[in-house]
């Protein structure tokens, strides 16, 4: 052999050495896309991808961080991502003002079986119900998901006009903070302890949650490119499978997952992160309503009724069809997905 052809035969060799492990150990690659930064919730799935879940189901998952419910509809309709976790309205939004669209996503497991969304405002502004909005300043980003399902809250609640005012997400407390508008609308595990950071005590904060005050959206969902569904549907159903098995060690201990999470963003405040993962669990995972549904599922029922609901309040060019949007059909066993615990009294 000359010294050439031993050169590009061991070159050939170093490549071949460093071929993607994923490749070599036979996995599916797949790219998600989260709806939001590496924040406490993002533990949800880094969590099993730090553990190994993911691989020891043959996938290989890499997790990103998103910039709203919105983008990852988007990524992943493009194709740039085959998977992601949003908003559900988003989802529908999509769906009925792109009703050509090749490639719209699937939710193919609920997460959060309530809406985080809620109206916040500080108990000097008078604001205690619902009714006390009517006239008043909000604010929010205009991609905020509370702030588009407003309109289903102000409707079931009677509540007059009131006065939107704009802004990126890092001021929307800020201004409330500091009184420049009455109350705003955000995720509740978000813009409370965002508030906190901004010295605002929690016993001043007013809440009004979405899904106390009538108002009964889903949140936020597993979402799947259709070309996944039909190219690899074996691969969908072990990600949720995978998936739901870290669920259950997020929510059984969710000060250790997130160190997963500090392990992406180590800027990330530990105690603050971990209080906002169980606010997370609390509200919106282990709520009543998801235990009675069964975590992962929907009721038919209800999907219908929020298919409508979004499709008024969003003003979506068609009607969403709540069909189009969901598919239940690669969820784990009911047995599987029993991972709720019964709050302690």
């Amino acid at each position: 052999m000359t010294k050439r052809a031993f050169l590009f035969a061991g070159a050939a060799l170093a490549l071949a050495m460093n071929l993607a492990p994923a490749q070599a150990q036979g996995l599916t690659p797949i790219k998600f896309q989260l709806d939001w930064r590496f924040e406490g919730p993002a533990a949800l799935f880094l969590t099993p991808v730090a553990k190994g879940y993911f691989k020891d189901a043959k996938l290989d998952v890499t997790v990103d961080a998103g910039n709203g419910s919105g983008g990852a509809v988007t990524r992943v309709a493009s194709g740039t991502y085959d998977m992601g976790f949003a908003d559900l309205a988003a989802l529908m939004e999509f769906h009925a003002n792109n009703p050509d669209a090749p490639n719209k996503p699937v939710a193919v497991m609920m997460v959060y079986n309530n809406t985080p969304a809620s109206v916040m405002a500080l108990k000097k502004s008078g604001i205690r119900k619902p009714a006390d909005l009517n006239g008043k300043k909000m604010g929010a980003p205009v991609f905020d998901a509370g702030r588009r399902a407003f309109p289903i809250f102000q409707k079931a609640n009677g509540i007059g006009n009131v006065a939107w005012t704009a802004m990126d997400p890092p001021l929307r407390e800020t201004m409330l903070a500091r009184g420049d508008v009455d109350a705003i609308t955000g995720f509740t595990f978000t813009s409370l302890l965002n508030l906190e950071a901004r010295g605002v005590k929690a016993e001043d904060v007013v809440i009004l949650q979405y899904p106390d005050y009538g108002v009964k959206l889903y949140g936020n969902v597993v979402i799947a490119t259709p070309k996944m569904i039909k190219e690899n549907p074996a691969a969908v159903k072990a990600f949720l499978q995978a998936f739901t098995r870290g669920m259950k060690d997020v929510i059984a201990r969710p000060e250790a997952a997130i160190a997963d999470v500090k392990a992406r963003d180590g800027i990330i405040n530990s105690e603050l992160e971990t209080r906002r993962l169980k606010l997370a669990i609390d509200t919106v995972i282990n709520s009543a309503d998801a235990r009675a549904e069964g975590f992962g599922q929907v009721n038919p029922g209800r999907l219908s009724l929020m298919a409508s609901q979004v499709s008024d309040a969003f003003n979506t060019k068609t009607r969403v069809n709540p069909e189009a949007v969901w598919n239940g059909s690669f969820l784990p066993t009911k047995a599987e997905l029993n991972i709720l615990p019964v709050p302690k009294k």
